[in-house]
């Protein structure tokens, strides 16, 4: 009786097992790529996010993000848009939501389809179908519309080249004169500054023969070789990968820089690395940086649903083999 009762409980506990591993892989096979966006400034960013056509909007379009936090979005498979950080932002006297540099002019903290107003650093992607289906994601950091931030992207996980992009430098030190915005919080492009066929590649210079790098993208090629720095810079800008998910980078190697207008510090051009980390928000896709500079969940090390899928399979598989063993 008490052989039977062992067998029955060991037999229900196998069937417990599968249910719940089935319910959790289920619930974390996720298609497409998820975007980790983790702020290493030393003052506030605010992401702003742009579907292209044809494009599903994400869950925010717009949103906070404190230094030393991170959040986390979930892109579909096919998914293609930009993504920017915005600086220096705050209400007006008539309460709408304004930033200095990489405002989207929808008065909001949500962007709501609008795009970023140059001179900003944007993340482009157009995601494939993944590993399964074998099509590439493509990814580059632009500074086609100019500069506002240091921004890095790093793939995590996937095969192919998978290399990371982006640009660290602290332009608004080197902007010339004629392309600097305010005290510094930007850079223009040459197209924005000047308007003019031969930096906008546009009538006749509007194909690759005849718009020809100028000395601007040249300056900005220099401090960030694996960034788009005119519109036909494509050999040595686009970078693909199969089956990843994608960690983008405000100040990856922070750069003295200004502070946001939230800050209780002035506004300024020089600062020190913020090492220290905020409360984070309440959102279950965002976390705090810990002290050793690590992310929560591994975020940083390119944790993800994927991972956590094998992980569970493994756990499962482990408890099926105990409990057989004690049958």
């Amino acid at each position: 009786m008490n052989l039977f009762s062992s067998s029955s409980w060991s037999l229900s506990l196998v069937i417990f097992t599968l249910f719940v591993s089935s319910l959790l892989l289920s619930s974390t096979d996720v298609s497409g790529s998820t975007f980790s966006f983790i702020n290493k400034c030393d003052y506030t960013v605010w992401p702003g996010i742009l579907a292209s056509s044809g494009s599903p909007t994400l869950e925010t379009t717009g949103f906070e993000l404190s230094k030393g936090t991170y959040r986390t979005l979930q892109a579909p498979t096919g998914w293609s848009g930009r993504f920017w950080g915005r600086t220096l932002c705050n209400l007006n006297g008539s309460d709408q939501w304004v930033c200095e540099t990489g405002d989207c002019g929808s008065g909001q903290l949500e962007c709501n389809g609008a795009g970023a107003a140059p001179p900003a650093t944007l993340a482009e992607f157009t995601l494939g179908s993944g590993a399964t289906s074998g099509s590439d994601d493509f990814y580059d950091v632009s500074l086609v519309d100019g500069y506002n931030l240091p921004l890095v992207v790093e793939p995590s996980g996937g095969s192919g080249s998978c290399v990371a992009t982006g640009c660290v430098t602290d332009l608004n030190k080197q902007c010339p004169t004629e392309l600097r915005v305010g005290n510094g919080q930007a850079c223009k492009s040459a197209c924005e500054a000047f308007g003019t066929p031969e930096y906008c590649c546009s009538g006749e210079y509007g194909n690759p023969n005849t718009c020809r790098p100028s000395v601007y993208s040249e300056m900005f090629k220099s401090a960030c070789p694996r960034s788009y720095s005119y519109a036909y810079d494509d050999a040595t800008s686009t970078f693909t990968c199969m089956g990843a998910d994608y960690i983008i980078t405000f100040c990856p190697s922070y750069s003295k820089s200004q502070k946001s207008s939230r800050d209780s510090s002035p506004k300024t051009t020089e600062g020190e690395s913020g090492s220290g980390s905020s409360t984070p928000t309440s959102t279950q896709s965002e976390g705090e940086m810990l002290a050793d500079g690590s992310w929560l969940a591994g975020l940083a090390a390119g944790d993800s649903t994927r991972n956590l899928a094998s992980a569970i399979t493994v756990a499962a598989t482990t408890i099926l083999i105990l409990t057989f063993f004690y049958l």
